[in-house]
């Protein structure tokens, strides 16, 4: 079945999901969810496909929600003007970083990206007019009739949301900006003597890169009603992103939809069930075996066994 078809199908079971009479937690959950396999695509386009491992990813979400939260207090914008504006915002952070950091490798890149949250979050800590570090209080619009509650609306914007992110990431990996990262992840030296414009890619990738996890973070603020620096800035985003995308596995844009649904279901499931406090434990415990047993991902191990399977 093609992807569009797939895609179009997903949505409609998403927009049929939110008008049902289930319940609410289901909503609230899978916006959480959702929002993951948007950041773990996002930080995909860079980090997978480039090799270019980025820790900021917290930087790139919380500027997209303080910048939705600035335009929603500032003009009373509409939540798409809202995502528009975080992923502007987004794009904008990832060429500066790129700009500042992508002659940097290795430990050294992944540094100076985790500098950027910090960063970040100082400028929004001794930001008045967005509450600085006690955060702001938001007041959503009524939700529409169709929807009933605003979150169920949030469920089927972020679901939308998420498949944009994916044909983005399926985009860039089947076209020549995809075979270039590709050459750069493997040897950026003998790219550059084969005549791929490196930094050129590089710089297109944060922006991209940057620009889906901004976006990502634009509905925050009225999922939450709220909106502080600690919470917003948290390091946990990036082991959701990173995590989902080496669980899933990062050769493939399927890899990180696949990783970031296994390990946020599995969060959502344990903060219920246990504690919320576990669930920095179950990534970890994760990561760690995926890393040891299947390095590729889940991708790549169910390629190893396909071609096992053909080899007898």
């Amino acid at each position: 079945m093609k992807y569009w078809i797939v895609s179009a199908i997903l949505l409609a079971a998403a927009l049929g999901l939110a008008l049902s009479g289930i319940n609410e937690y289901v909503f609230f959950a899978g916006y959480v969810v959702l929002t993951f396999v948007v950041l773990a695509t996002g930080w995909n386009v860079l980090g997978g496909y480039a090799g270019y491992v980025n820790f900021g990813t917290p930087a790139f979400f919380g500027l997209g929600a303080y910048s939705a939260a600035v335009l929603f207090k500032a003009l009373g914008a509409p939540l798409v003007l809202q995502i528009v504006a975080g992923a502007v915002m987004g794009g904008l952070l990832g060429f500066g970083v790129g700009l500042l950091t992508l002659r940097l490798r290795g430990i050294f890149f992944a540094i100076a990206t985790v500098a950027v949250i910090f960063i970040m979050e100082t400028l929004m800590v001794n930001w008045r007019y967005v509450g600085g570090a006690t955060g702001m209080q938001l007041l959503r619009p009524p939700a529409p009739e169709l929807f009933g509650t605003y979150t169920r609306m949030l469920f089927v914007v972020m679901a939308a949301m998420a498949i944009a992110a994916v044909s983005i990431a399926r985009y860039v990996q089947e076209s020549w900006i995809g075979r270039g990262l590709r050459a750069i992840r493997d040897s950026e030296e003998a790219a550059e003597c084969s005549g791929v414009p490196t930094l050129k890619l590089k710089l297109l990738a944060c922006v991209a890169s940057g620009a889906l996890m901004g976006a990502a973070g634009a509905p925050m603020p009225m999922y939450l009603s709220f909106i502080e620096p600690a919470s917003t800035f948290n390091l946990n985003y990036t082991v959701g992103a990173l995590g989902g995308a080496i669980i899933g596995g990062m050769s493939h844009w399927l890899g990180p939809i696949i990783g970031a649904i296994l390990l946020g279901s599995m969060q959502q499931i344990v903060t219920v069930t246990i504690s919320g406090e576990v669930n920095v434990l179950v990534v970890g415990v994760l990561l760690v075996l995926f890393v040891v047993v299947a390095p590729d991902g889940i991708l790549g191990l169910f390629r190893k066994k396909r071609a096992a399977a053909r080899e007898r």
